[in-house]
């Protein structure tokens, strides 16, 4: 009898102190692994489909998912990365507020052993993020700079083609690559004239504000090239004031369903058509193998983007038709 209650007791002992053993992962709790999305800003519908992507492919791989958005803010970005790794998040999918001021945010989650994914955004180190999957910038604004050239070079034979470039964030390596792409055609041509470059941060609002100021200063423009499509929408806005919608041509980059809508109706000039998607489900992807015991990653991986102009634009699916 004495030795059948000492049994009893050990095993009650195992079976408590088992219970509460801290090193138990979630996996033997029985509890569904987490993955954190963590965007620069929900402000902007392209991110929105980036971050909902991600995280229903998340949720589609058995994972739970939560967005978080940093508004642009690399310190709320860093209050996300804090919450992620004590609220015991397994993998976090980012898209960096900026891509020098991110990088201690990825550092410190790598520490803790969180894997980081950049998707569309890239950190300037290569040791921050485990992968990041990028859009080809530069190829896809070497496009744009090509049909650019093409579309106004008549006009150039006889007179300088005036244009204005608005930027991005300009902590952000996505402005200059595309800026450099964009002008590693756009330079070889001595007849185009760059009269103004300025920020709008990719923001819709401001690149109107932006446009509306530069044409007090420089009211016979021929073309905006915009670092996205939102500013591209905002300078779209900003020449309808003015009365110039007509006579200047505006360029932009992402695929945004807005610009593809504008170009359809023969209003932007032509866009580069990212895909949101693919990276997003990419990210998701690889964090879903990453937890599953694969290591092995390259450090980028490029996606391609399409040049989108009126004249190819019936190829692709209007979102408002079945």
């Amino acid at each position: 009898m004495h030795n059948l209650f000492t049994y009893y007791r050990l095993l009650a002992l195992l079976l408590l102190f088992g219970g509460t053993n801290s090193c138990t992962t979630k996996s033997e709790t029985g509890q569904p692994k987490k993955v954190a999305v963590i965007v620069s800003t929900l402000n902007n519908p392209w991110f929105v489909v980036l971050a909902e992507t991600a995280a229903a492919q998340a949720k589609a791989l058995g994972y739970e998912a939560k967005i978080f958005d940093s508004q642009n803010n690399t310190a709320l970005e860093n209050d996300h990365f804090e919450n992620a790794i004590v609220s015991g998040f397994d993998a976090i999918l980012l898209n960096p507020t900026d891509s020098d001021g991110s990088i201690v945010n990825a550092m410190k989650a790598k520490e803790e052993g969180i894997p980081v994914f950049c998707m569309d955004r890239e950190v300037n180190s290569p040791e921050a993020a485990t992968c990041q999957i990028l859009s080809d910038n530069y190829s896809g604004c070497v496009a744009i700079g090509k049909y650019f050239v093409q579309t106004l070079g008549k006009k150039a034979k006889t007179a300088p083609v005036n244009y204005v470039e608005i930027l991005g964030l300009v902590g952000d390596n996505n402005t200059w690559n595309r800026s450099k792409g964009f002008h590693s055609v756009v330079d070889r041509y001595p007849g185009f004239k760059l009269v103004a470059q300025q920020s709008a941060d990719f923001d819709r609002n401001k690149a109107m504000e932006v446009l509306e100021s530069i044409l007090q200063a420089h009211p016979d423009i021929d073309a905006v090239f915009c670092g996205n499509d939102a500013m591209a929408m905002g300078a779209y806005q900003a020449l309808v004031a003015a009365g110039k919608a007509k006579e200047v041509g505006v360029f932009g980059f992402d695929g945004a369903d807005d610009v593809m809508n504008s170009i359809r109706d023969g209003k932007i000039k032509a866009t580069g058509l990212q895909s949101p998607q693919t990276m997003a489900r990419t990210a998701a992807q690889y964090a879903d193998e990453y937890i599953k015991g694969k290591r092995d990653f390259a450090k980028k991986v490029p996606v391609a983007v399409e040049l989108v102009d009126q004249a190819n634009i019936a190829d692709y699916q209007d979102p408002k038709k079945p």
